[in-house]
């Protein structure tokens, strides 16, 4: 418990390079994840070579953080290989849709979280880029990706070289519904999101960007509904070529 309320984002690492014996561990680990029918419907892309980095990092629009990592770790649906050990025995397997392709994200997300936690607790920190889905396309060429598979998200691993603030969360009260979803009045809203506009981190950022609202600052800067229309159009077609519609 300890461990998970004290989670922060790392996107400065020492130099140290992570042991493979370490990395093995870790990765092990988030292979205990819960998934659909045992199926482990993931598979894990292991980036340590500095130039194959560099190569991702334009696809992660060269944010800092994915060039300084000693390892990236790009975290794949995977249908392919389930699909493929299905054909060899005789099998006709069907997982060429929208409901497959979300049961082998959701395996695949389990599984990053449960390295994600297995790595901090080995000292290690971490960053996830979520600009995996952004630019799939580009990273399954780059990555050799086949049929059935797809680029869900990427971390970064490496030693701490920061030591971060932990970041602002919602009150519970916000997240937890009893028994039926309430839905929020105007008057909710306000009250559980005071304490996030009310932090001056928050209001430099609506400053910075010369916004009047907290809220301005995502819907006019940071997740764009042009740019939200383009990646979903852009991700809808490469699930098409990668056989999910």
């Amino acid at each position: 418990m300890e461990l998970l309320n004290r989670h922060v984002s790392i996107r400065k690492f020492t130099d140290q390079l992570v042991e493979e014996e370490l990395l093995q561990s870790i990765i092990y680990s988030g292979s205990r994840a819960s998934t659909t029918g045992n199926m482990q419907l993931y598979s894990v892309v292991v980036n340590r070579k500095s130039e194959n980095i560099e190569k991702l990092a334009p696809l992660h629009f060269n944010q800092p953080v994915s060039k300084a990592a000693p390892v990236l770790l790009t975290f794949v649906a995977d249908f392919n290989r389930f699909s493929k050990w299905c054909e060899i025995n005789k099998a006709n397997p069907g997982y060429g849709n929208l409901l497959s392709f979300t049961t082998a994200v959701i395996d695949a997300l389990l599984f990053a979280q449960n390295v994600c936690v297995a790595a901090e607790n080995n000292g290690l920190g971490i960053c996830y880029l979520g600009t995996t889905t952004y630019n799939a396309k580009e990273i399954i060429k780059e990555l050799g990706l086949p049929k059935l598979t797809f680029p869900i998200t990427t971390v970064a691993i490496g030693y701490p070289d920061e030591q971060p603030n932990l970041s602002d969360r919602l009150p519970l009260k916000c997240l937890i519904h009893n028994e039926r979803y309430t839905d929020y009045t105007k008057e909710g809203i306000d009250e559980l999101h005071a304490l996030k506009e009310q932090l001056e981190s928050s209001k430099k950022f609506v400053s910075e960007n010369g916004k009047e609202t907290l809220a301005q600052v995502f819907t006019d800067v940071r997740y764009k509904k042009a740019d939200n229309e383009f990646f979903s159009a852009k991700m809808l077609e490469t699930l098409k070529e990668q056989g999910f519609m």
